[in-house]
């Protein structure tokens, strides 16, 4: 049919009566056999070999404990050297840090206190201008009218006070004048006076007693008017004791008028009558 097998493979070989499987059965119980065998002394020789690697690495497992312990031991040494010297960097660290933090906030703080003084310039700029402006703004609308009232109170106040200055020296003036006349008048009365009183002195001087006798006559009315001033008060007088005692008492009240007049006026009235010819004192 023109088929060429160039190759192929068996899978599986069998037959009904188990021939072939009968065929190997006695090899195979010796194989089986042979196979416990060495089963067995690889378990001893394994048991045997299991149990000195054991010892061999207990052994192992001691000294490297060992070693671990006194490898833990200079561990723990170098670690505590270590974090000692960890801890005084950790330390100079955290100290530096703080210093440096402390330098920074520091600066921090003064270019804050630098911002404040600056808006406070700022800030006092500000309100020096708005003063100024204030002081522009009461100037135009305060003191300018103020000081232009002030100026028209001032020069209506200065026209016032001249008018007064005038009127004051005008009535002064005045009262000079009248002043003037009046002590002029009373000048002129002064001098008729003194002359009036001088031509009285010569003429007492040249009549003496008699001018004297005159002024002592006109000024008795006047005495008697002031001595009798208390009784012209008096509604009624009693005298008690008679007629002689009536006499007694105005003859005393007689006596009484030369030292009274004396006493007044100077004048020694016993003496001026004295000389008077027929007169007694």
């Amino acid at each position: 049919m023109g088929i060429e097998i160039l190759s192929f493979t068996i899978k599986d070989v069998y037959d009904d009566v188990q021939y072939l499987a009968s065929l190997g059965k006695a090899q195979t119980a010796v194989v089986k056999r042979d196979a416990d065998a060495g089963v067995a002394e690889a378990n001893r020789d394994a048991g045997i070999r299991e149990a000195e690697c054991e010892k061999s690495a207990m052994d192992v497992k001691y000294s490297t404990d060992t070693k671990i312990e006194d490898n833990t031991r200079m561990y723990k040494l170098q670690k505590a050297n270590f974090d000692q010297e960890i801890n005084t960097a950790k330390a100079e660290s955290q100290l530096a840090y703080e210093l440096q933090a402390a330098k920074i906030r520091q600066r921090i703080r003064n270019e804050e206190i630098q911002i404040d003084v600056v808006e406070r310039r700022k800030q006092i700029e500000i309100e020096s201008q708005e003063v100024q402006r204030k002081d522009r703004e009461l100037i135009g609308t305060v003191k300018l009218p103020a000081e232009a009232e002030a100026y028209r109170v001032q020069t209506i106040a200065q026209g016032k006070q001249c008018q007064t200055i005038e009127s004051a020296r005008a009535e002064a003036e005045r009262i000079r004048k009248i002043g003037a006349a009046e002590a002029h008048a009373i000048e002129l009365v002064g001098k008729a006076e003194a002359e009036r009183m001088r031509m009285k002195a010569n003429v007492y001087k040249q009549y003496g007693d008699a001018a004297i006798m005159n002024i002592v006559l006109e000024s008795l009315p006047k005495i008697a008017a002031e001595v009798a001033a208390p009784l012209a008060k008096t509604d009624e007088i009693v005298l008690i004791g008679g007629n002689d005692n009536l006499t007694n008492d105005v003859t005393r009240l007689v006596a009484q008028l030369p030292p009274s007049i004396n006493a007044l006026t100077g004048v020694d009235l016993s003496k001026v009558l004295s000389k008077i010819p027929g007169a007694k004192a």
